[in-house]
């Protein structure tokens, strides 16, 4: 598992997620993944490219879990 630390924003999009996280090659492949059903946020299959993760949300992607958390 490991953490992503929104610091002075107050979300990140989905899809931006897995691709600054290095869990997909693209933004493109990131879209058709997410659109697939192949992302959960709290333990729901989200399908929203964009969907917005705040502080508490935890992410299960390709076997890894991320959880967002505020920076401060």
């Amino acid at each position: 598992m490991t953490t992503f630390q929104l610091h002075e924003h107050p979300f990140i999009e989905l899809n931006k997620l897995l691709k600054i996280s290095n869990l997909v090659n693209s933004g493109g492949e990131a879209k058709l993944r997410i659109r697939d059903g192949e992302a959960t946020v709290n333990g729901q299959v989200e399908t929203q490219v964009r969907k917005k993760l705040r502080a508490g949300d935890r992410v299960e992607f390709g076997g890894e879990t991320i959880v967002i958390a505020s920076g401060g």
